[in-house]
């Protein structure tokens, strides 16, 4: 297992993770059916554009994926990320959280930043284990396609 920089050739399995992921219902802010070949797209012009975009690989096999960009704030990158469910709990988190910290650092950011359901307890453990910290709370803030609402939990490590 080990984590690397996403490429162009990455972007369908990048794409496949976070739909199957999506497809759980349960974890990610996507919902599905996931249009692959709109988010291939958008993943695409990221890459493009020199976003960092990181893969876990697995034998070949990419399983999960972690993005971190910009927001409107200087020096402070969001980050997201999605571990396909057979791969989970076998350090894959942790491993794609230390590339992301340390090229965040090397990039001259200063904070990190994510939105975690409030009951994604694994994730929030994480998260914690590398000391983010809780900011704040969304109430309610997220419509889902079936009309209901989600709230987030809004996490943070100061570099």
């Amino acid at each position: 297992m080990f984590v690397r920089h996403a490429t162009l050739e990455d972007v369908e399995a990048f794409v496949a993770v976070v739909a199957a992921v999506a497809e759980e219902g349960r974890w990610i802010a996507i919902e599905p059916p996931v249009d692959v070949d709109a988010f291939a797209l958008r993943v695409r012009r990221r890459l493009s554009d020199g976003e960092a975009l990181f893969v876990l690989d697995v034998g070949g096999r990419i399983v999960g994926t972690l993005r971190l960009h910009a927001t409107h704030a200087g020096g402070v990158v969001s980050l997201g990320m999605s571990i396909l469910q057979d791969h989970r709990g076998r350090g894959g988190g942790r491993a794609l959280l230390e590339a992301a910290i340390e090229h965040a650092r090397g990039a001259s950011n200063h904070k990190i930043e994510l939105e975690v359901w409030p009951d994604n307890d694994r994730a929030i453990a994480l998260y914690t284990a590398f000391g983010f910290e809780v900011e704040g709370v969304r109430r309610d803030h997220y419509r889902r396609r079936d009309g209901s609402l989600r709230s987030s939990q809004i996490m943070a490590l100061l570099l």
